[in-house]
């Protein structure tokens, strides 16, 4: 059985915060005597990923996905609970596990503001211990499967954020790390940046076998990039299994509007024991569990004179929207 690249079992992590009233008389009693709590953000979380998997971290903001990224790659201590990441305990940052990873936040960047982006291409590569011929045979290939080129020369301030991206994404993939952990990599990026950059996660990941850790509130990044989702509620893991499943268990049935040639067939169909969702004239819709659709529109279509009809089933948005607010699914 094929060992997991990543293993967490019984993680947790709290922080200590300290709590201040307002005003004069709360700033000198919080100066001179600090009342503190201890807020737990992850608790008693288990779960492994193999080689090669794209998993996606489903959350609503302060879940604590961003948080278990960061302990994946070492930024923060957990608090308990045993975790391995490609072999190593992420918090002890040793080279050889910091040249696996990489960490990409759609909300910082790592390029130098005023520089073109191939003088941070090469920055990196000299902090990676890449000889410069090496390196630009890796900025060459990258950039051509992201398809920037002539933005290289240019100033990373007078880039599109899109452009910026991909850059950035150029940058933290130079020393070809074997783990991806992306956190909102699409954020803010426009409909076409946005496909462009799934795209060349999903080539990414084909041609090395890179195992992606990706956590977005852009649903079509996850359903096009994800099989497998990890559901993250107040800290605990709700749901682990593919994503497929998760939609099928949430959404269990559709909506189906049938048009009827003529208001007989609208009337005796309304009156046939079906759950009628809405009805106007001769346009009926009615919601039918997805494992009988097939034996339904059978019957449908044998008794009735239909003129169309058109299967709908609520979009992935408010599927997730509803997995984001419920404690369990």
């Amino acid at each position: 059985m094929e060992e997991n690249i990543i293993q967490v079992e019984n993680l947790s992590k709290s922080f200590d915060i300290s709590s201040k009233e307002p005003g004069l008389k709360g700033t000198l009693k919080h100066f001179f005597k600090r009342e503190k709590k201890s807020i737990e953000v992850i608790k008693n979380i288990n779960f492994g990923i193999k080689k090669g998997e794209i998993v996606g971290f489903l959350g609503a903001n302060g879940a604590g996905k961003t948080t278990i990224l960061k302990i994946l790659c070492g930024l923060i201590h957990p608090s308990q609970g045993r975790l391995s990441v490609a072999g190593n305990l992420p918090y002890k940052r040793r080279s050889n596990f910091l040249k696996n990873i990489t960490l990409i936040m759609g909300q910082k960047q790592q390029l130098i503001w005023d520089l073109p982006p191939i003088e941070s291409f090469y920055l990196n590569a000299a902090i990676y211990d890449i000889e410069k011929f090496e390196a630009k045979k890796r900025i060459k290939k990258l950039s051509d499967m992201l398809e920037i080129e002539k933005e290289l020369y240019i100033p990373v301030r007078k880039l599109s954020l899109g452009q910026r991206m991909k850059s950035e994404l150029l940058a933290a993939l130079i020393h070809k790390p074997n783990i991806l952990f992306l956190d909102e990599p699409t954020l803010g990026l426009d409909i076409n940046a946005q496909r462009n950059l799934r795209k060349f996660l999903q080539i990414y990941n084909k041609d090395t076998d890179a195992t992606i850790c990706l956590t977005s509130h852009y649903m079509k990044d996850i359903t096009s990039l994800c099989k497998r989702v990890l559901c993250i509620h107040e800290g605990c893991l709700t749901y682990d299994g593919r994503l497929e499943r998760l939609l099928k268990k949430i959404s269990p049935v559709k909506d189906i509007l049938i048009i009827c040639k003529t208001d007989k067939d609208a009337k005796e169909l309304s009156n046939s024991g079906l759950n009628i969702k809405n009805q106007n004239q001769k346009e009926i819709t009615i919601t039918i569990k997805k494992d009988s659709i097939k034996s339904t529109l059978n019957n449908i279509l044998n008794k009735f004179e239909i003129e169309d009809l058109y299967i709908n089933e609520p979009p992935v948005d408010e599927i997730i929207g509803d997995i984001l607010v419920k404690e369990k699914v």
